[in-house]
């Protein structure tokens, strides 16, 4: 494990919590899950008072869920702030989620709940405060690597999407600030990349870097190997595919070394990924750091720590030497998210 973080982040409202305590409702909303959370802040410290899950399809819109999530707890009870990450693009304080068919605006959310600090940002964003709050627990070191102490950051966060994010150094702090470079075009390399651009393509009218990494693709690069070398799945595993989310399967199979072909797949994939990885590195020019989030990595990392993760990052043009002193790390927690909403919320500098 690695030791705690000492990232100074930029938190202009800290100062005006002096003396004080304020409630803040957090939440981390997914195309498959929202994670919900209460908690209490001071300047000083950030405390965990409630949480839950839901299934995001199972609500008709996030106002619904979030109404559900009040009624759990005191029903009068409502808090000082709202700070929601949000798997898509926020712009102007309204977001449509990349995976769902929901419509979040800050307005409405102050209208409906009555609270007037609202806030809506990045899930990638949100993402990116949570490492003020990581403990050592949360992370796992793939590379130490030589950061630089001025360098801006990196987080790529593949899961049901595939999120991009940065943190640029101003000087004394860092400041998050999202992108959905997950949704730029797939760069083929090889003639095995060529050849899955091109079953992609049949599938998909433009094949993103999402539609290769993001958590679908593991079943379709499994199906277009299974094509490719004219193989056919064993029928445990076409019915643990049918009945179960074949990308886990997939993934899992070749963790415990049960499929070839799922094995083969998850080779492909780690190579992939980790190509996406030095290119969202180069063009922030990370050299702080690099740290994979999303709901893949912390599962696959067994498969990180080997060298066809390590030996296809470093493989790029010229720039070997900056990549070399690139620390690499997983985030290991599922909560981190949730718990940069929380930190942004308290001390972010919106709200009364």
């Amino acid at each position: 494990m690695s030791e705690p973080l000492q990232i100074p982040f930029a938190f202009p409202g800290r100062a005006a919590l002096a003396g004080r305590k304020i409630s803040v409702l957090a939440g981390d909303v997914g195309g498959t899950k929202t994670n919900l959370a209460w908690y209490d802040a001071s300047q000083a410290e950030i405390t965990l008072i409630r949480q839950n899950t839901f299934h995001s399809s199972a609500f008709g819109s996030c106002l619904d869920m979030l109404k559900e999530f009040l009624q759990q707890g005191q029903p009068e009870a409502v808090p000082d702030r709202i700070c929601l990450g949000v798997a898509g693009p926020v712009v102007q304080g309204s977001v449509e989620v990349t995976n769902l068919p929901w419509k979040l605006d800050e307005e409405e959310i102050r209208q409906a709940t009555g609270v007037k600090a609202v806030t809506l940002l990045n899930d990638l964003e949100v993402t990116a405060y949570g490492l003020a709050g990581l403990g050592p627990d949360g992370l796992l070191d793939i590379r130490v690597g030589n950061p630089h102490p001025d360098g801006n950051m990196a987080i790529l966060a593949p899961g049901t999407g595939l999120g991009e994010a940065g943190l640029f150094w101003d000087g004394s702090c860092y400041h998050p600030f999202a992108t959905e470079g997950g949704h730029a075009d797939f760069s083929p390399r090889s003639d095995l990349d060529l050849e899955l651009y091109q079953f992609l393509g049949a599938k998909y009218p433009v094949v993103s870097w999402e539609k290769v990494i993001a958590g679908p693709g593991i079943h379709d690069l499994f199906s277009f190997l299974l094509e490719k070398r004219k193989r056919t799945a064993p029928a445990w595993l076409s019915e643990a595919l049918k009945k179960e989310d074949p990308s886990a399967v997939i993934s899992q199979s070749a963790l415990e070394e049960k499929d070839a072909t799922c094995q083969e797949t998850m080779q492909v994939y780690v190579r992939l990924l980790a190509r996406e990885s030095a290119n969202l590195v180069l063009k922030l020019k990370a050299t702080g750091g690099l740290f994979l989030g999303g709901g893949i990595p912390p599962k696959i990392s067994s498969l990180l720590q080997f060298n066809v993760f390590y030996d296809n990052f470093l493989d790029c043009d010229r720039m070997q030497h900056l990549l070399k002193n690139i620390p690499i790390r997983i985030i290991l927690s599922d909560k981190t998210a949730l718990l940069g909403a929380a930190w942004h919320g308290a001390y972010g500098g919106v709200g009364n």
